[in-house]
């Protein structure tokens, strides 16, 4: 396949440092150059990753690049996929897909109208440890599918991940959007009723740190998710990811990290994790290429990124009404 020319937009989500290691990493790519909103941010990418910096966003638009791969604060994202689709980009727009269901919904008739590719950026879509999952259940493994406890507990990442103008919330429009894809995923059935109870317990500041929902499916599968900020500055990672599955012909549990190595050592006292697991991100990226190369649909599209959405902004409709809220 002749390798296929991608940019990025924006650095302001961590996660872009990971893709663009992929996009250098990957022969299936022509790494083109970064832009960014934070210009002094953008020069020292660049030299660091060694591929040009453009100025501006049309700037880079203007070359002959082919994918666009945007990691702007969760406000921006409309903006920067539409300016990037107008410009007949393929994109690949990190989660949440955006922070209204409005938004979500503009960017993906955009994008049809301009005939361009949206991809959501849902790396555990890729790991390994829920594709044997999923394979098990689509295999009938554990029969019906009847509950499923999630987990996506992390640090907080601070920034302007709590600046709610620029995030649309806190930790549950954060973590939940991860567990929900996975699940939809899983089970071909889709959410249709969300209930949730959200605060702030763990930083005591005003953005969201604690939610647990439960989410109820179209074919009767019940699931409950903790989507919380609620692992210590001292926890040696960033987090998990876990699903519990119960079936009528067997239970099956994933832990999406689990393949480390933990160091103890006695001469300071001191403990390290490390991961050598799968890369996912490198998955991910690599996935947007070849949908891109081969012209092949996404394999995680802009209506993922929109249903899954769609459960965390629920949740917090339920968390100020205290009642469950349907999504269809």
């Amino acid at each position: 396949m002749t390798p296929v020319k991608i940019g990025m937009m924006s650095f302001a989500h961590m996660h872009a440092f990971s893709y663009a290691a992929a996009l250098k990493e990957l022969d299936c790519v022509e790494f083109i150059g970064v832009a960014d909103d934070d210009k002094d941010r953008a020069k020292k990418v660049g030299s660091d990753l060694g591929v040009e910096s453009f100025a501006e966003y049309e700037d880079l638009l203007a070359t002959d690049v082919q994918g666009i791969i945007v990691c702007s604060e969760n406000i921006h994202h409309r903006r920067h996929v539409v300016v990037a689709a107008q410009h007949n980009k393929h994109v690949m727009c990190e989660k949440p897909l955006s922070v209204s269901n409005e938004d979500a919904e503009a960017m993906i008739e955009v994008c049809k109208r301009a005939n361009v590719k949206l991809l959501t950026a849902f790396p555990c879509r890729f790991h390994p440890a829920f594709l044997q999952l999923k394979q098990s259940v689509d295999n009938g493994d554990l029969g019906k599918l009847l509950a499923i406890k999630a987990t996506n507990q992390g640090k907080c990442p601070w920034g302007w991940f709590v600046d709610k103008s620029l995030s649309g919330g806190g930790a549950v429009i954060d973590h939940t959007v991860h567990v929900v894809d996975l699940m939809r995923c899983m089970s071909g059935s889709e959410p249709v009723r969300v209930y949730a109870e959200i605060d702030n317990r763990m930083h005591k500041k005003d953005f969201d740190d604690t939610g647990i929902l439960t989410v109820e499916f179209a074919n009767g599968l019940y699931a409950t998710v903790d989507a919380s900020w609620s692992r210590p500055k001292s926890y040696a990672t960033w987090g998990n990811v876990k699903l519990d599955v119960v079936g009528t012909d067997g239970i099956a549990a994933m832990n999406m990290f689990a393949q480390q190595i933990d160091g103890f050592y006695d001469k300071n006292m001191s403990y390290t994790y490390d991961y050598w697991g799968e890369n996912s991100d490198l998955n991910l990226v690599a996935s947007f290429a070849r949908c891109i190369g081969e012209d092949m649909a996404p394999e995680v599209t802009g209506e993922d990124g929109a249903r899954a959405l769609a459960v965390a902004l629920a949740a917090y409709e339920s968390a100020k009404t205290g009642k469950p809220v349907s999504l269809v």
